[in-house]
């Protein structure tokens, strides 16, 4: 459990907080929490930010349509060859640094975004070659 610290915020912005927070259905102070782990962490990778989708909340390469997973999944792909990964994602080497910066920094939960979407592609590999199976092809 983290330790409390005490904070003034103005009342229009704690009114935003608690719209915000009542329309992704969590508590104004887990919402809270999130903004700032997350304005820390965009601090420190100027060139990621955050996203909300089906699968939850994660890390996406700034300006591009990318989750720092799938960068970091295309790096491996490529031998680590961040060039290689660059020309094939067509990303400035920058970007992809970025990426690998980020990873870095949060291993764990880049690879738990692996981990899963490759679990889920499995998955879904599973159920087509089945559904090929019955039909006969």
């Amino acid at each position: 459990m983290g330790q409390p610290i005490s904070l003034r915020i103005d009342q229009a912005t704690i009114e935003r907080l608690g719209v915000r927070a009542e329309r992704v259905d969590i508590k104004p102070r887990t919402l809270a929490q999130r903004y700032v782990e997350e304005g820390l962490r965009m601090d420190e990778h100027p060139l990621v930010r955050f996203v909300d989708g089906p699968g939850g909340r994660r890390a996406r390469l700034l300006g591009t349509g990318l989750d720092i997973w799938e960068v970091i999944a295309s790096v491996r792909d490529n031998q680590n060859d961040l060039g290689r990964t660059a020309e094939y994602l067509e990303l400035g080497r920058g970007l992809i640094q970025a990426a690998v910066s980020y990873y870095a920094a949060f291993p764990e939960e880049i690879e738990g975004w692996i981990t899963r979407n490759e679990q889920a592609a499995d998955g879904a590999h599973a159920a087509w070659t089945a559904a090929q199976s019955i039909l006969g092809r």
